[in-house]
């Protein structure tokens, strides 16, 4: 009998297709939770309403409501006084989509619930997704948990909370990634340490970028590749313990970002000419988020550069779990094409 693994397409694959999907919806909503922050809407709306809330204000006295409910808030009081209703229904639209794009991804992962459960090929996938589906549910909760932050007195969320959110979308990203990587190729027996290796290099700077972001560590020394005059600047290490500075203080939380995006730059160099093949996709694009990184420091985090840097962090994440997949699988990245029929086969 031929191995399902074979065939150019089947359940296993189609299912697989499903869950890249799924990714995709997820790496919009990461980027678009970055573009919500970067541009000051993620505290427009002050309330969580699982349900309620997916209906958009649909008449004046909504929007009064809303509005109402903004103007009580620290964020209207302290940053956005004398805003007008025009301009806070920019703000509350981005937040509005950034929510209702959440709720749309849990409802596409009910869906592949139902889908395995109707397939019988697929039954012992259902735990997996399962576990996802309550991944994307704590997110939720753990997002509204950051936006409370920034409801109470000081208008900014929590850089803390932030970074959890941040990282574990990041999570759930992969996992999903992974899980239809798995099933598009061969299964994979043994772990590669060098990529496990690059893989938590990459989820360290993007962790610190979190952080970058949440204490607005990205406003402060804009030059490279010296910080200010110096490479090590004086207020790094200024506060005791050592490892509360670490997650404290905006001078030390940027030096490790950048400390960490060169180690990983030169980690996937190395990947690259040890390897060659995809793994130059991955050094390409490692190059390209360096240089995204540096650009975005230059000038002061426009929302654009600051949004792509978010952006193709994941995308260089992904490619890496490409490069480790398509290494240890015969067939190209993506091939529809099913394996040669060998002479063992039945």
């Amino acid at each position: 009998m031929v191995s399902y693994l074979m065939k150019p397409f089947d359940a296993h694959r189609s299912f697989a297709l499903f869950l890249f999907v799924g990714s995709a919806l997820i790496f919009i909503m990461i980027v678009l939770g970055g573009v919500t922050r970067l541009t000051g809407s993620g505290l427009s709306i002050v309330e969580w309403q699982p349900f309620q809330g997916i209906f958009p204000p649909l008449t004046q006295q909504d929007w009064t409501t809303l509005f109402s409910q903004y103007q009580a808030s620290p964020e209207y009081q302290k940053v956005n006084f004398g805003m007008s209703l025009i301009e806070f229904k920019q703000i509350f639209w981005l937040e509005y989509i950034h929510r209702l794009w959440g709720r749309f991804i849990g409802l596409y992962f009910l869906f592949l619930i139902f889908y395995v459960l109707k397939k019988r090929v697929l039954r012992p996938y259902l735990g997996a997704l399962l576990a996802l589906w309550s991944l994307g549910a704590i997110q939720g909760v753990v997002g509204w948990y950051m936006v409370k932050s920034g409801l109470v007195h000081d208008p900014y969320v929590s850089p803390y909370r932030l970074s959890m959110h941040l990282m574990l979308a990041i999570i759930t990203y992969s996992w999903a990634l992974n899980l239809g990587l798995r099933l598009w190729y061969a299964h994979i027996k043994t772990w590669d340490y060098s990529v496990i290796t690059a893989v938590s290099l990459i989820s360290l700077t993007i962790l610190f970028g979190g952080l970058v972001a949440g204490h607005k560590a990205g406003l402060i020394y804009n030059t490279f590749p010296l910080m200010g005059k110096s490479w090590i600047p004086e207020e790094l290490f200024f506060e005791a313990p050592w490892w509360k500075d670490l997650i404290h203080n905006p001078v030390s939380i940027q030096f490790v970002h950048r400390l960490l995006a060169i180690i990983t730059l030169l980690f996937l160099g190395f990947l690259a000419l040890q390897r060659q093949g995809f793994y130059r996709v991955v050094f390409a694009l490692a190059i390209l988020q360096a240089g995204l990184g540096i650009s975005t420091l230059l000038l002061h985090v426009p929302v654009f550069l600051a949004t792509s840097h978010q952006a193709i962090a994941i995308v260089l994440l992904t490619s890496l779990w490409v490069a480790f997949y398509q290494r240890h699988d015969p067939r190209k990245i993506f091939s529809f094409k099913p394996f040669k029929k060998s002479a063992s086969s039945c």
